[in-house]
This record gives structure tokens, sequence and C-alpha cells, in this order.
């Protein structure tokens, strides 16, 4: 088997053992700190570990872009992976919400480190399989261990109890960090890195268009962590089942990632312009007190995430050179985590006196402002393709 092609499927098993361990604990956060005593403020403020977890990818993304080091970026996903398996597990000795808060962010901050460095190797190796589709099957397989590491939650809660059932979850952390060391073993030097130093002008209009209107796009959209604290605040479904409606938004999102990536190889990054569709009935549909309507809640929410994760890491290994997606994953990631933490601090401030205005009112503007912005990116592909004719 090519090396290339061994290094992305070891990758691939790498986020599908993360997701085990991280979406499995991320299912129940925000029920689990309501649990704890917290307000729905409490439960925004866990988008503080988004806004660690995609603004310091800023920062491990220049490093790398920098210093144009293969052994700086290897040991910045593994470090990434370590911190993971510790901050996962240590949710079970939790004895505030702000302990909780505080693990989460530490285990965003593993994921900041890692993130924009496995994403160019990942945009190398897969070249040959086209990026749609080589960045499609690593979202499927990611999203494989984010459906199982819910369900696991949820039987190792009604076994052991909902604390010792973090503990659990150390197994697949440590798997993912041992398969990165393997990877690393067998590529060791990255050909990106033998390129011409990249000059920071050479992002260009469109990446920063993708950019400002994904980064809308999310700012609209609601973490899962005042999802699951608007279920636990409606007494429909016991706490362990909150789980298995993210399994349900999980296994939406493994489902719609090779589809998305295939429909991305064949029509390119005008497809952006269809992420916020997806997600513009979510914030109404929670209004509703229904189980059936939470279903599809969280099929619409794994789809979003799912469309937002292949497309644009695709669309930024299409667009920028090759010695500059250090730079440019770790802008995007920055400007989602700031768009993350935004939206989730405001719903949570907003939740209390008025799901309405969360449900309606702000996402529906946002995710319309990034519609606006989408529309624009394409055109300007239109005007670059009309113009090299």
């Amino acid at each position: 088997m090519d090396r290339r092609i061994l290094v992305f499927l070891l990758l691939g098993f790498v986020s599908l053992f993360a997701d085990i361990a991280y979406e499995g604990a991320r299912s129940v956060v925000g029920a689990y700190i309501r649990l704890l005593g917290a307000v729905a403020l409490g439960a925004g403020l866990v988008t503080l570990g988004e806004l660690v977890g995609y603004g310091l990818r800023l920062a491990s993304g220049v490093l790398v872009g920098l210093t144009r080091s293969s052994r700086l970026l290897w040991g910045l996903v593994a470090f990434g992976y370590g911190l993971n398996a510790v901050a996962v597990p240590m949710l079970a000795y939790a004895r505030s919400w702000n302990d909780v808060v505080a693990l989460v962010v530490l285990e965003r901050f593993g994921k900041a480190i890692r993130a924009p460095a496995r994403d160019v190797v990942l945009a190398e190796v897969s070249k040959g399989i086209g990026y749609g589709k080589g960045f499609g099957i690593h979202e499927l397989l990611d999203q494989v261990g984010a459906v199982a590491g819910p369900l696991i939650l949820a039987f190792a809660a009604n076994v052991l109890g909902y604390r010792k059932a973090f503990l659990v979850l150390a197994v697949p952390a440590t798997m993912a960090l041992i398969l990165v060391l393997v990877a690393n073993r067998l590529y060791p030097r990255l050909e990106a890195f033998e390129y011409k130093r990249f000059e920071r002008t050479s992002l260009g209009i469109e990446f920063w268009l993708l950019v400002a209107g994904l980064g809308v796009a999310s700012m609209g959209f609601l973490h899962w962590s005042i999802v699951s604290y608007h279920i636990e605040n409606l007494g429909l479904v016991p706490y362990e089942a909150i789980a298995t409606l993210y399994a349900i938004a999980m296994l939406s999102d493994a489902i719609v990632a090779l589809p998305m990536g295939m429909l991305y190889d064949a029509w390119g990054p005008r497809i952006v312009v269809a992420i916020p569709l997806i997600a513009m009935p979510i914030p109404i549909l929670l209004t509703q007190r229904s189980l059936y309507t939470l279903i599809i809640v969280a099929i619409l929410w794994g789809a979003f995430m799912s469309s937002l994760e292949t497309v644009a890491r695709a669309s930024i290994a299409t667009i920028v050179p090759p010695n500059a997606r250090p730079y440019a994953y770790g802008i995007y990631s920055f400007v989602q985590g700031v768009s993350m933490f935004l939206g989730g601090l405001i719903a949570g401030t907003l939740y209390t006196p008025s799901l309405e205005i969360v449900a309606i009112v702000f996402p529906c503007l946002c995710i319309l402002s990034a519609l606006i912005l989408l529309l624009a990116f394409y055109t300007s592909r239109r005007v670059a393709s009309s113009g090299s004719v």
C-alpha cells in the first residue's frame, strides 16, 4: 500500500478514537453542568472551550508555517492528542461546573495545538484521492467515533454512573495517541515544507470571503452545550438519552460527510453556499416541545457540522498554496473560535429571558449574513473563472 494512503487511513482512525473520547464527553456536558448547579450562562460559557480550541489554532498554524519543521508539526499533533487523553477522563473528578468548563477548555486547547498541523498532513496525503473525497472520508471516520462515543458514554453511565463513565473514555483517547506516533514514523517529513517561503498576501480575496462567511454562519449556529441544556430543561427525555440524541447528530454528520465531499469535487468551493441553509431551521425547531422535533434538530445539527468540516478544509486546500496552508488553517480556525464563542455567550445570556429571541432573531440574522458573504465568495469564484478563459 502507498505510504501516503496508509498515513491518511491512520489519521482517520486517530480521529475516530479521539472522537469516541471527546465527543462522548461533549454529548452530555451541557446537561452535566446543569446537574452541578450551573445556570444557562454556564452552558454558554462552555463555548469558551471553542474559543480556545479554534482561536489558538492561529498560533499553532503560524508557528508551524514560520518554522517549517516537520518534527515540530508532528510534535504538536502528538501533544494535542495527549491532552485529550488527560482532560476527558478527569471530568469524572469534577466537583463543580467551573471544573467542567476548565477541563473542556484544556481539551479544546489540545485540539487547538494539533488541528492545523494535522490538516496540513491530511491535505498533502489526500491530494491523489481528491480534496473533497479525502476530507470527506476523514470526516466520515471522525464521525463514526463521534457516533460511538455518546453511545458508549450512555451505556457506561447506566452501568457505572455518569461520573465513572468518563473514565472509560481514557481507552480510545490513548489509542489515538499511539496511532499518531505510528503515522509519524511512517511519514516523518512533509513535502509542503520544501516549497519557497510563503508570502502572506497570496491568500487572496476568496480565502477571506470564505472565512468571513463561515465565521458568521458559525456565530448563528447554536452550540450543543446550549441545545443539550435546553433538552435537559424541557425534561422530555432522561439524562442518558441526551447522549443518544447527540449520537444521532454524529450519525447524520457521518452520513453527510462523503457525499458532501464528492459534491465538492464535482462543483468546487461554491457548494459552501448551501451550508447556512442547513442550519437555518434549527433554532426555530427548538421552540417546539416534541421529542420528534429534537430528533430532527439533531439530524440537522450533524449535517451542518459535517458540511462545515468537510467543505471548509477542502476549500482551503484548493485555493491556498501548499506552503501557506498552516497559516490559512490557523486563521480560519481562529475566526471559527471567536464566532462560536460569541454566539454561545450571547445565546446563553438571552436564553433565560426569552428562548424566542435566541431561536429566531439572532441565529437567523447571523445565518442570513453568512449566506450573503458566501454568495459573494461564489461570485468571486465565477469572476475568477471567467477571467482565466
